[in-house]
Formats: C-alpha cells, structure tokens, sequence
C-alpha cells in the first residue's frame, strides 16, 4: 500500500521518465509520477532506499545515474546541493580532476530533457544547461516549495527556468506531483525564484518567533492569541501550520535547519553577486546559526523560537 496522501492525476500520455535522489521529497514525487501512470526508473546513492520504492510504487531501479536515464524521455532529479547535482548530471570526480561517465547525461538520448528540483545556485543552473545544450539535450531548473507534506500531497509549487519548448512538454508530467509548475524565464530563473521564496519564509518566521516569545512573556494564551490574529493581516502559511507546535515548544516538522541555512548561504552568494540589500535575511541567518549551536541542525525551521525563550 502506497504511503503517500491520495490524489487525483490529470490524464496525460504515459511517459518514459527517470527519478534521481529519493530522500524526502524525491521519493514521494518519484512515486507520485508512477501513480499517474508513468514508467519511473530511480535511482539513489543508498541502493537499498532504490530497491524500497520499487518494492512499494512497483517502478525499476538502477545502479547509477546514466543507467536509470537511458531511454528516458525526462529525467527529473531532487538531490542535496551544487554537488551533488553535478555529480549526477556529470559524472562522480574521479579522483584526478575529472569526471567517470555514470552521470545522467552520458546516458541520455538526443532531444531528452532533465529536470532539476534540487535548491541549488543560479550559477550551476546556467551551468549544467550549456552542458547539455552541448550534447543535443535540454535542461530545467525546477526548484520546488510546499515541503515535505507538499510532496507527501503531490502539491508542490515549481519554479522553472529554460526554454519553453521543453517546458511544455514536462508541464503536464510534472503536474503529478504539484500543483502549479510555472515558467519563469531563461536558465537559472527557477533558482532565483526560489531564492525569494526563502527569503519570506526566513522573515515571517522570525517576525512569527517575536511575536510568540512577546506574547507569552505577556502572559497572553498564545494559542488563542494566534486563532485571532491568524483572521487578519497577520495570518500566513508559516502562522497556519506552525504556529500551534511552536507554542508547544515542538520543532520536528518538515525544513531542517541544515538545509535552510544551505538555502540562505545560496542567497547571500548571489546578492553579493547582484548587489541586493537583503540585511534581514543575512540576520535571520546568523540567528539559524546560533539555533545549530543549540544542537537544532535537524530541527525545523520554526525553531527560530528557542533563541528566545
């Protein structure tokens, strides 16, 4: 029996497609896609997590990227950072500099397109585009937002960047797993869209913390205080679904730490770039940092409270 939240798919044309990385959100969209009648091919550095979801959604697994990405007409990928993203679309290094041919690319056919969810840099989007661009293929970033119930729901939101003639094509295929898949401009759009994506979150959540510690230092039922302001102009996704844990004092929900502070580093690199005055975000950071120091790297990110309580 499949563990993810039931869904009804659109009837698209079953495609031949590729799943790389199966943590917690490409498992579920890997599975989403089988669901909907595709023919998934995955594959993941842990080989017995590869076999598990082929046991559970009935797909195929493969031993490395290039094999799983063999006659795959998309190749959809959700792995950690910029290495890791290159290390599946290029090729593992070699140890002298250069690259073994077991990336997705090396197995892919002319014409085929792969798609991108990891959160990584503008600069390795624009990057690994030229490079398949070079060989015939196409290349999407496709950054996602909703978390790890997003994915569990097949309701995420994308963000691409690349060109809108492959972007046509995977719409309707990504649409399994989400529900709004969007064009956002040329490569390393879907990135950058992502990029201001964490930004809000980073500062609602701590205007989110304030509020909570200011409320709770005043002797106010925060839970009701928040069922109140919650129907006016503060409510927010992050007040909706975090708010009643985080006046619990519970922090293991979704977005770790790690990874939003992997996310905020992605961001300050490119203002620095672009020259962007992004101070809230550089401070909301080092306060992420101060929760690491806490021990919180594996909490989520509405553990920004414990700074100040």
């Amino acid at each position: 029996m499949s563990t993810l939240n039931s869904k009804t798919y659109s009837a698209t044309p079953s495609r031949k497609v590729a799943f790389l990385g199966l943590g917690v959100m490409g498992g579920p969209m890997a599975g989403h896609l089988q669901l909907a009648g595709h023919q998934v091919t995955v594959f993941n550095r842990t080989a017995a997590k590869a076999r598990a979801w082929a046991d559970e959604f009935g797909g195929s697994h493969a031993a490395t990227p290039r094999e799983a990405a063999q006659g795959a007409e998309i190749v959809f990928c959700c792995v950690g950072n910029d290495d890791d993203l290159r290390a599946v679309v290029l090729g593992t290094p070699d140890g002298e500099g250069g690259r073994q041919d077991d990336g997705a690319l090396a197995g892919m056919d002319k014409g085929a397109i792969f798609v991108d969810h990891t959160t990584a840099s503008a600069d390795v989007a624009r990057e690994l585009y030229a490079a398949a661009r070079a060989l015939g293929l196409q290349f999407i970033d496709a950054p996602v937002s909703g978390g790890q119930a997003g994915a569990q729901n097949g309701a995420l939101t994308v963000m691409c960047g690349g060109d809108a003639e492959p972007f046509a094509v995977i719409e309707p295929v990504a649409a399994a797993f989400s529900r709004a898949v969007t064009l956002m401009g040329e490569a390393g759009a879907g990135q950058l869209t992502k990029m201001c994506n964490q930004i809000c979150i980073a500062g609602i959540v701590q205007g989110l913390s304030e509020a909570i510690a200011f409320g709770q230092r005043s002797g106010l039922d925060m839970g009701k205080a928040l069922e109140v302001i919650g129907k006016g102009a503060a409510q927010s996704w992050q007040m909706d679904n975090r708010g009643k844990t985080m006046v619990q004092g519970q922090f293991e929900f979704g977005f770790a730490v790690d990874w939003m502070r992997k996310d905020l580093g992605l961001v300050l690199d490119e203002a620095r770039r672009n020259g962007a005055r992004v101070p809230v975000t550089a401070l909301v950071d080092q306060f992420y940092g101060d929760v690491q120091l806490m021990g919180g790297q594996r909490w989520d990110t509405s553990s920004l409270l414990k700074r100040l309580t």
